[in-house]
């Protein structure tokens, strides 16, 4: 037994090419069965798996109260560094498991879904590593997948490829409640929104979410705890990121991107971590990687534990699904809704809120909770919320891929003229007094 999670656990610092990368999540999963889930969420353009590895106490399915976490690399496939600091992760929690109270306690409190490529057919065509731009950029396809996502401002008319598709059925079919995609080419971590409009107020050159504090402190969380991204100088004396990070926008516009569709479409909170100023650099470097990333990549893991969860539930204590929950004041454009289990999870940080929990056709009920700080703890607060009145199941109800804040940003256009044409005629009728 020992030699053979010996043999399972042995990783070099080196680039694993797609046979090296299934050989050892597979044998991670044969030496730790009880603590790893291995599948593949799809397949690429050229056919090749989409794996994913989940730890966790109870890795095969979700299990009610813990949270569903995830990260995901090398989506452009010329950039690596992302895609071996994952395996080193893998590695690094598993041999920590039962050994290290830190890491025991988070892997026992968080649902931990690790996909080290999303993009292997890119990797594979990047036959001379450089430091700026290969064509394994895209997809077999020519695709950018970071372009490729149905886009909450504008009508992108993107072809979804099948690396896209497979992760937005792979949203679909998990509560995620935070992530981070890796990539490189900078030293930053960005927030969303990646693309905007009025409505969130880029005409002054920043997209802001509704939950714009709690994206800053992610992201402020994962550069303050990397051992030089918190310096914000960036890779050149023309780009700076005052503490290591940027609103997306603010940074530069993308349309299509996945953070913008994991947080509109998906419920999850995730942010953009560029990782290394040379794309794909030497091997030798990679060992320095881990050691710059490491801290920093458990204590964002962390954060999938602010602010409060909870059930909603009818009256003989049967979940009811797709129940709005939000918090007063931060509404999502797609409201947020209970799970199967009914289910919610709202990331905030410590402070007083009202929660306001919907079931379409009844009353709502508002409570008002008091978040403290339970990272460290390892559990978000929980608050559930019982209608009394309700025997029945909540309708299925879905928001629609189309451009939502477009729509918004029309209705607000609308409005500009009525509020004029009621301007003048309060001055009319003052005049006529």
């Amino acid at each position: 037994i020992f030699c053979l999670v010996s043999v399972a656990t042995a990783l070099d610092f080196k680039y694993h090419h797609a046979e090296e990368l299934e050989k050892y999540l597979k044998g991670v999963h044969a030496a730790y069965p009880s603590l790893t889930h291995l599948h593949s969420i799809g397949r690429s353009v050229e056919g090749r798996d989409l794996w994913v590895l989940v730890l966790g106490r109870f890795p095969t399915h979700h299990k009610i109260g813990i949270p569903e976490f995830k990260y995901v690399a090398n989506m452009h496939g010329d950039e690596t560094v992302g895609r071996e600091i994952l395996l080193h992760l893998i590695d690094f929690l598993v041999t920590s498991y039962g050994r290290d109270p830190v890491i025991t306690r988070l892997l026992n409190s968080t649902r931990i879904h690790i996909m080290p490529t999303m993009n292997p057919d890119g990797f594979e065509a990047t036959k001379v590593p450089d430091c700026y731009y290969t064509r394994g950029r895209y997809n077999k396809n020519g695709e950018d997948l970071n372009r490729n996502f149905p886009d909450a401002f504008e009508t992108n008319n993107a072809s979804i490829q099948p690396e896209t598709r497979a992760v937005m059925d792979w949203i679909r079919n998990e509560t995620f409640v935070l992530s981070a995609n890796l990539h490189g080419g900078a030293l930053v971590a960005s927030y969303t929104f990646d693309n905007g409009n009025s409505v969130t107020g880029s005409l002054k050159g920043y997209s802001r979410s509704p939950d714009d504090d709690v994206f800053i402190h992610l992201a402020k969380t994962y550069s303050s705890n990397h051992a030089s991204m918190y310096k914000g100088t960036g890779c050149d004396n023309r780009q700076t990121f005052p503490e290591g990070i940027t609103n997306g926008y603010s940074w530069y516009q993308l349309e299509g991107g996945m953070q913008d569709y994991n947080y509109v479409w998906g419920q999850c909170f995730e942010i953009t971590l560029e990782l290394s100023c040379c794309k794909y650099p030497p091997a030798d470097q990679l060992e320095k990687f881990w050691r710059d990333n490491k801290v920093a990549l458990i204590e964002y893991i962390k954060q999938v534990h602010l602010g409060v969860k909870g059930q909603v539930t009818d009256k003989n204590g049967n979940p009811i699904p797709n129940a709005i929950v939000e918090a007063k004041g931060r509404p999502h454009v797609c409201p947020y809704r209970t799970n199967e289990q009914g289910e919610y999870f709202l990331l905030l940080l410590p402070g007083t809120y009202v929660i306001n929990a919907t079931v379409p056709g009844f009353k709502s009920m508002l409570k008002t909770v008091e978040i403290p700080d339970n990272t460290g703890n390892f559990s978000a607060l929980k608050q559930d919320f019982s209608f009394s009145e309700v025997s029945i199941r909540s309708r299925v109800a879905s928001c629609p891929k189309t451009p939502l804040y477009q729509d918004l940003a029309r209705a607000s256009a609308a409005v500009k003229p009525t509020l004029h044409v009621l301007g003048l005629v309060t001055i009319m009728l003052v005049i006529f007094k």
